[in-house]
């Protein structure tokens, strides 16, 4: 703040102004040139550069709080187009709009701020996390656009660059060319992708068709909010960054495909809201009730502790609050397994309610594609009368698990049990 006394003179108020931006300047990452285009970084000091020192937040963890959400789109008009088979109403992953009878559009996008340091890894981060709300509905993703905030006057261009190249090779990956996009100058790096896909109009998967005797499989582990806390922090080892940034680049391609090969009930990535905040969205969604038991949910490896050592993202915090009505937390469970199943997510897996007779089925289609990508072994995936832990390990980090059921109609109350899925 600048007070100007009575007796200040204009030479004294431009004095000032001098030395105010000459401050300014010095502060300035890059130096500009005569023309105002910045001079290009060597190589060397482009991997210096840590995105996420950038941002005020991380990834999903920025999402505004899900309640003032809710209160926004409740005041939204209500289109009444019977071709909209998807909309607003249960805040699932992405629109559904009907073509014709044999063809379908869903519709999404999403950006947000690094979670990871290194550009390119971001770039597919963000992408896989944009082009799994189309999977979530059981959908095939085909063209997307990028949607761009670049701090250009703090970070060199070439970093924007690196971005989008890790954008590409993803969507690459997906089969989902991106094919434009719009930029603007923002105070920190943004990315992700505005997505449209293709489902038949009687096939997509909801997050509010879960029935009662419906078994729930998470397809990737817990933590990914605590990670990336930790990465911004500079707490997180070598490992933990490999294993999360693994687990977030992953696109939930195979799990899609799995659950529309096999047929289930529902469906729902784990992103923002954390694994109670989107399970809610499905019990309410869907009228029912269900039960998850605690040990059989699977964690990334390390994030115990550094939760337990308050590297917790603000949006989780905020999970807890606005799922705190719908959670029983029975005798046994622990205050960490609160704050874990919470943890905003960024890049998550799927959450599927499958039908009991499709279960084995669809496990072995999951083992098979998570296989594939030699990450999971074939006995980490146990069927419900076995009693093991559904923990991920190094090696495993991208295993499926069960983790409850739904036990019957309701109004959407979660119960958390202590130990495994029972026999």
């Amino acid at each position: 703040m600048c007070v100007l006394f009575r007796y200040t003179t204009l030479q004294q108020v431009d004095a000032a102004l001098a030395i105010i931006s000459e401050t300014v300047l010095r502060l300035l990452p890059e130096k500009e040139s005569e023309v105002g285009s910045k001079e290009p970084m060597g190589p060397a000091d482009l991997a210096t550069v840590k995105l996420t020192r950038f941002t005020h937040g991380l990834g999903c963890a920025c999402k505004l709080r899900p309640q003032l959400l809710e209160q926004i789109v409740s005041k939204l008009p209500n289109w009444g187009d019977p071709r909209l088979l998807v909309g607003t109403e249960t805040g699932d992953d992405a629109a559904v709009y009907k073509l014709n009878d044999e063809l379908a559009l869903v519709l999404t996008d999403d950006f947000f701020t690094p979670v990871v340091d290194d550009p390119w890894h971001f770039g597919a981060i963000a992408a896989a996390n944009s082009i799994s709300d189309v999977y979530a509905m059981g959908g095939q993703p085909r063209c997307a656009l990028s949607i761009v905030g670049f701090p250009n006057h703090r970070l060199p261009i070439q970093i924007l660059e690196q971005i989008m190249q890790g954008a590409s090779a993803k969507a690459a990956e997906a089969g989902c060319p991106i094919v434009g996009g719009h930029t603007i100058s923002d105070t920190e790096p943004k990315f992700g992708l505005a997505v449209v896909g293709t489902v038949h109009p009687t096939r997509y998967v909801s997050n509010s068709g879960a029935q009662p005797g419906d078994w729930l499989i998470l397809t990737k582990p817990l933590g990914l909010g605590i990670a990336s806390t930790a990465i911004k922090r500079g707490l997180a080892d070598s490992s933990l960054i490999r294993d999360a940034t693994r687990v977030m680049e992953t696109l939930n391609r195979g799990a899609c495909e799995s659950m529309v090969a096999v047929g289930v009930h529902s469906a729902t990535d784990v992103t923002g809201f954390g694994l109670l905040g989107h399970l809610m969205g499905m019990t309410r969604g869907s009228h029912v009730d269900c039960d998850i038991y605690a040990s059989s949910v699977p964690l990334i490896p390390g994030v115990e502790a550094l939760a337990t050592a308050g590297a917790i993202p603000g949006g989780t915090l905020s999970n807890m609050d606005y799922t705190a009505p719908a959670i029983v937390w029975a005798e046994g469970t622990s205050q960490l397994q609160r704050i874990l199943f919470c943890d905003a997510q960024t890049s998550g897996g799927l959450l599927i309610a499958c039908p009991p007779e499709n279960l084995d089925a669809l496990l072995a289609k999951l083992r098979e594609r998570l296989c594939g990508l030699e990450q999971p072994q074939p006995n980490d995936m146990a069927a419900p009368n076995q009693q093991k832990p559904h923990t991920s390990g190094t090696k495993d980090v991208l295993a499926a698990a069960l983790i409850g059921r739904i036990s019957g109609h309701g109004s959407g109350i979660i119960r958390v049990h202590p130990g495994l899925v029972p026999q």
